[in-house]
């Protein structure tokens, strides 16, 4: 069995507001409506435009997330989309679709390596722009070895919290003593203090909460 990480450049309601903004749609479909998941520092905008485009039925909120059902269905303001391809290929969509930086992102389940090369070039001659992220084999799942990898447990950061995550470790910012500050992170990325601040504890609290789990 095959998994396969698909990046797909598109124009639907849930890509385009997420281009160039610091936040993320996942997404669960129900074919009536959808259930979306919406985090980052800047969902105002995108929740407006979802409301617009797709409408909003019910959601709740609190700082930098929202928990949204929507009005309709994304599939039914769509006429392309990879859904409708799978089935040909004995494929399948693993939960929740992803759209971040103005691109989908796919996680696919295939029984053979065949099938997803299949797949994939069905999907570029149908005009997609696909750009294939991971491929790997999943073995079966034994006591030692459970089908879980770092994927599996690790939570999404959006853009910016990656970002200041990964110049907060290579600035030794988590030395003992430390070696550098919020401040100097802040001027390096050209944000105030307290919007690194923000991210960077998003980020700690994100990560901190999912791996606490699998510490017993």
């Amino acid at each position: 069995m095959y998994e396969a990480t698909f990046t797909i450049s598109d124009s639907s309601a849930y890509t385009e507001p997420t281009d160039g903004a610091d936040c993320r749609i996942e997404l669960w479909c129900n074919e009536h409506s959808d259930l979306l998941y919406v985090a980052g520092s800047s969902i105002d905008p995108l929740l407006s435009q979802i409301r617009t485009d797709i409408g909003i039925e019910e959601q709740l909120r609190r700082d930098g997330e929202a928990v949204v059902i929507t009005s309709s269905c994304l599939k039914r303001e769509e006429t392309r989309y990879i859904e409708r391809y799978l089935a040909d290929h004995n494929c399948l969509l693993l939960p929740p679709l992803r759209y971040e930086d103005g691109k989908k992102h796919c996680r696919i389940l295939a029984l053979d390596s065949k099938s997803l090369t299949a797949l994939y070039g069905d999907l570029v001659e149908a005009g997609f722009e696909i750009d294939v992220r991971t491929k790997r084999e999943i073995g079966a799942p034994t006591q030692s070895s459970p089908l879980l990898t770092l994927d599996d447990v690790l939570p999404e950061l959006t853009a910016r919290q990656r970002d200041v995550l990964t110049l907060a470790v290579d600035s030794g910012y988590y030395d003992l003593p430390r070696e550098t500050t919020t401040a100097e992170l802040a001027a390096e990325l050209d944000v105030s203090r307290r919007t690194a601040e923000d991210h960077l504890r998003r980020a700690e609290r994100k990560l901190i909460t999912s791996l606490v789990a699998y510490l017993y």
